[in-house]
């Protein structure tokens, strides 16, 4: 059988373009048919045909051939989709810096405060995030983390077209395992850290380390690979690296060293490798992502002191623990959390801020469809870190929504159960939460963050939890 890179490096191979959905092919495109979680292209191979497909890529061959099209074989059609994607693109990745990012928490605030902090010191860049997808200065809303390979190398073309010099890319788990960023040319990554998430997906955490790994056994060695040292797998995850090995830390000796000095809820007073700083980001969680940001801008060529300078004027990302305030003086942190170390990071920033001063509300809930090993861990780190909890919904997906209460309920203990209410309406638990506290008290609406919708049954309603406080807010006045 043939591998990917010698199925596309043949000057034989002449099409349109490349499609790995049958509905989208047209007359003398190349279909690629991977083999997914939920369909398998192979079985759509006549349909491409029909369509008007000249060369099929496939990792089997199919029981009908036919005379009208050449027929490529290869072990991995995903990578060969990324390679495929790649050339036709004309190679983008190398024609600029890209950056990968992944990890369980902090990817989206890291990779977009790179993006900013590029745009404040002059340079033209590019973002490929969760929340958007950047051009330059031209943004459109995001799909997934780490969108599939011919949508990935249109993009970073288009970056190129605009002249962009960086692109910073997270990088999910699920990317690494479907071969979505194959074929890329990476100058850097970063990880962040690894917790409890997406075993629906991985099945078991050994699966998603192993996912991690692989984004860095695939970088050159040109680049760099920038770990978290704090994080107990951070040396774990790069240790079949061929890139530079670099880390950075809050606890140990690395190449790039941050230490808290002084922190309120709309500031942080920093202090990294030697220089001090404020900023308006909040929480040791933040410092870690602050550090990152540093470290990879001096990795990728950026001054450190205009870096420094930078990072001082950067602004949070939307939905990254999102401060809100009533003009009674109740406080609300709007975060993306949804993970256990996330929520426990969050929760445990409020309350160093409040230093006792003040009571934590929090509202959380679990999506549907997704790990549900983690939601009664999500509720007991809730419950054991606030003074009232409030279950709710959040994307219940195609799961009833009471289903996953139940399952977060099994993590609260008999004494936690009399500070907890289940109140399967988000928007009506948010509301409750308002009314309960009191002016110095701390409302944390944990779970969608960014998100501007609530999915049910395969809809996307939209809802927004900023949009409900501030609501419930003004009517308080």
């Amino acid at each position: 059988m043939l591998k990917p890179v010698d199925s596309i490096i043949n000057n034989s191979l002449e099409f349109e373009k490349p499609e790995f959905d049958s509905r989208k092919v047209a007359k003398n495109d190349i279909f690629v048919a991977i083999v997914g979680n939920i369909t398998d292209g192979h079985n759509f191979i006549g349909k491409a045909i029909e369509q008007g497909a000249a060369i099929i890529v496939c990792e089997t061959m199919p029981i009908e051939i036919s005379a009208k099209v050449s027929y490529i074989l290869v072990n991995s059609s995903s990578q060969a989709l990324g390679v495929i994607a790649s050339e036709y693109y004309g190679n983008p990745s190398k024609k600029l810096k890209l950056i990968g990012v992944t990890g369980t928490n902090g990817k989206t605030t890291i990779a977009t405060s790179l993006y900013n902090l590029s745009k404040i010191l002059g340079y033209k860049a590019g973002l490929l995030s969760t929340i958007k997808v950047i051009v330059n200065d031209k943004s459109v809303d995001a799909t997934h983390t780490t969108p599939d390979q011919i949508t990935i190398n249109k993009h970073l073309n288009d970056m190129v077209s605009e002249g962009c010099e960086y692109c910073f890319m997270e990088v999910s788990s699920h990317s690494t395992v479907q071969n979505r960023i194959y074929g890329l040319s990476f100058c850097g990554g970063v990880f962040t850290n690894i917790t409890h998430d997406h075993l629906d997906f991985h099945k078991t955490f050994s699966e998603y380390i192993k996912a991690k790994q692989r984004f860095f056994e695939w970088l050159p060695k040109s680049a760099f690979a920038l770990t978290n040292d704090d994080d107990r797998n951070g040396q774990i995850i790069i240790q079949n690296t061929k890139a530079k090995r670099l880390s950075y830390s809050l606890n140990s000796i690395s190449d790039f060293k941050a230490k808290i000095i002084e922190s309120h809820f709309d500031s942080t007073f920093l202090n990294i490798n030697n220089n001090e700083i404020w900023t308006t980001f909040v929480g040791r969680f933040n410092a870690y992502n602050l550090l990152a940001v540093y470290a990879t801008a001096v990795l990728a060529g950026m001054d450190e002191q205009e870096a420094l300078t930078g990072i001082s004027l950067l602004k949070p990302v939307e939905g990254r623990f999102e401060s809100l305030k009533s003009n009674s003086g109740i406080s609300a942190i709007v975060d993306y959390a949804h993970t256990p170390d996330a929520v426990k990071n969050v929760l445990t920033t409020i309350a160093d801020v409040l230093n006792g001063e003040g009571k934590i509300i929090t509202v959380i809930g679990a999506g549907g469809d997704r790990d549900t090993s983690k939601r009664p861990e999500m509720a007991a780190i809730a419950a054991e870190m606030s003074d009232k909890v409030i279950l709710t919904s959040d994307n219940p997906r195609t799961e009833n929504p009471e289903k996953i209460l139940d399952d977060m309920a099994v993590g609260i203990n008999i004494a936690q159960k009399r500070k907890t209410i289940r109140i399967a309406d988000r928007a009506e638990a948010i509301r409750t939460a308002c009314m309960l506290a009191q002016p110095g008290d701390v409302i944390l609406v944990a779970g969608k963050g960014h998100e501007k919708y609530q999915e049910i049954n395969g809809v996307r309603h939209h809802f927004d939890d900023k949009e409900i406080l501030l609501e419930t807010f003004k009517e308080m006045n």
